[in-house]
């Protein structure tokens, strides 16, 4: 980029953070930084700068670059989630790509700052996971790198089994519970017979651990996995704190970029453009917002036009021919609002989820307009072929929520952290019609039993029985009952 087109650039910046202010947004401040595309690939795979080493984030940066250098996909920008935000721009983007990405990051940051749901992260994680990775580090140094490598691998290998409700309310130190009024103790599993363990009744004065079932994995492997080094601990913590952050990003994908789409849209169409600046912002806007493959949904696309419709009724716009019209509880037609859209966008902006989101504001005439379906793989001469499944709106709506439920993993418990009087752990996963990956699963379990240190039993449905899987270290076994 020529000093000229720098100078172009700075002045555009100024004009957009006037923009946006007089739209109503209210961003973190911003710091943009032009960097070549190994630094934008490298912090694209770490998730944040300077964070610790892995092989996973080696092997994603790889991936990526070669994505990119085969134009394949690029990523033509990075805001990071702290106050003020950091911005990385592609230093050889054209100046009105980069200039539309300004105004995208300017929406981004607007929504990292306002929406609820990321209320309680921490703005300078940055600082902190650099200190995150001067202490690994540190222990890779004492303990040897390998070592450390193979609990991180164990470790991340459960990342995503946290609670995202914790940060909404203190957590009890787990030395409270030795204080805690005496409980009956849980029933004992169905499949103690199986296993041929009959436990005795608890004394009523006997303490459960967890008090009730534990939905925060890492948090109780951190506090009561009873064979961890110091070290060990807080690694997990440290994982733990991380993926609290990423968090939010990963429950409002949908909103965000469709919200950063619908800024950088009205920013572009409010500042001057030569007519060749028009054209070709149009042409990287429509790129943007394609529908997507025929598998998977593009959340830049789908987001912004939800967006837009919120915009539309809500401004009181006549409804399009195959729209159905609002209702209250007694069948009348509800009267539309007027003039209230960007207000209620707003709103929506800061108190939605993407699973509030869709549920409130994905219509019938949107499942329509964006062409959504679910499908199914099946058998058809021989062959194994996608077949549309169903096309009915509301079915493909909750499909479509309950792919996001939990934030797409399944839900598994810590029920018993002491079962069979042997400080083995037991957990269960909460079936909800979706089997579980088994690869994953196996591994997972392995994983978990390096860091218990104990026999891991995990419950879960497979082919509609009640099955239990344990591992002791050696192998794993499957008992099933119906």
């Amino acid at each position: 980029m020529t000093t000229q087109e720098r100078a172009e650039l700075e002045q555009f910046i100024e004009q957009a953070w006037e923009k946006v202010q007089e739209m109503g947004l209210d961003p973190f401040p911003v710091h943009f930084e032009l960097v070549p595309a190994h630094i934008i690939y490298e912090i694209g795979a770490y998730g944040l700068p300077a964070r610790f080493s892995h092989w996973t984030f080696g092997r994603d940066y790889h991936r990526q670059k070669t994505m990119y250098e085969y134009n394949i996909a690029r990523i033509y920008e990075l805001v990071i989630n702290t106050d003020p935000s950091q911005a990385f721009l592609l230093e050889n983007n054209s100046l009105l790509a980069n200039k539309l990405v300004v105004a995208h990051v300017l929406g981004h940051s607007d929504f990292f700052k306002n929406n609820t749901y990321f209320a309680h992260t921490d703005r300078r994680m940055v600082e902190r996971a650099r200190l995150h990775a001067d202490r690994i580090r540190q222990y890779e140094m004492e303990y040897g790198p390998q070592r450390v490598e193979q609990f991180l691998d164990a470790v991340l290998s459960i990342e995503e089994h946290i609670d995202p409700v914790e940060p909404t309310y203190r957590r009890r130190d787990p030395k409270e519970y030795e204080h805690q009024k005496p409980v009956l103790a849980r029933p004992t599993s169905e499949f103690d017979d199986l296993l041929g363990r009959v436990e005795t009744p608890e004394p009523l004065s006997s303490k459960r651990i967890p008090p009730e079932p534990e939905k925060d994995l890492l948090l109780f492997l951190r506090d009561h996995a009873r064979d961890l080094e110091d070290w060990q601990r807080d690694i997990i913590g440290m994982v733990r704190e991380e993926m609290l952050y990423f968090l939010p990003q990963i429950r409002t994908k949908i909103m965000n970029e469709g919200w950063a789409s619908l800024v950088h849209e009205r920013v572009l169409e409010a500042l001057p453009l030569t007519p060749a600046e028009h054209l070709e912002f149009r042409r990287m806007h429509s790129s943007v917002l394609s529908p997507g493959s025929r598998m998977s949904i593009n959340p830049y696309y789908v987001g912004y036009q939800i967006l837009r419709d919120i915009e539309r009724r809500w401004n009181g716009e006549p409804p399009d021919e195959d729209e159905e019209p609002e209702t209250d509880w007694l069948g009348s037609p509800k009267p539309r609002p007027a003039g209230e859209g960007w207000q209620k966008l707003l709103e929506v902006r800061e108190m939605e989820c993407d699973v509030t989101f869709l549920r409130k504001y994905l219509t019938e005439g949107l499942v329509k307009k964006l062409d959504l379906y679910t499908y199914k793989l099946e058998e058809v001469d021989g062959e194994l072929v996608w077949r549309v499944q169903e096309t009915d709106w509301e079915k493909v709506r909750d499909a479509l929520l309950d792919s996001m439920t939990n934030f797409g993993v399944p839900v598994v418990m810590v029920e018993d952290g002491d079962y069979g009087r042997r400080g083995e752990l037991y957990l269960k996963h909460y079936y909800d019609g979706k089997p579980l990956d088994m690869d994953y699963t196996m591994r997972a379990l392995k994983n978990v039993y390096t860091i218990w240190n104990r026999p891991v039993h995990l419950e879960t449905v497979m082919d509609d029985e009640f099955t239990l899987f344990t591992y002791d270290g050696q192998r794993v076994s499957r008992l099933s009952k119906r």
